[in-house]
């Protein structure tokens, strides 16, 4: 038995830390929909935290 061809692992580009300034509430919303979105839709975090970035640029047309 043969092995198969080596299976290639994605190659992501790097990640940029945004950091914003927002109330507590806030920021507690944002977690909790966040982890909502994730159990919901597999995922990851990242992916949701894009998502989200992308869904607020498109809605101020940046």
């Amino acid at each position: 038995m043969t092995a198969g061809p080596k299976e290639q692992k994605a190659v992501l580009p790097p990640l940029a830390e945004l950091k914003i300034k927002i109330r507590p509430d806030l920021y507690r919303a944002f977690h909790r929909c966040s982890w909502i979105i994730i159990q919901e839709r597999g995922g990851n975090q990242v992916d949701v935290m894009n998502e989200m970035v992308e869904d607020f640029l498109r809605k101020h047309v940046c």
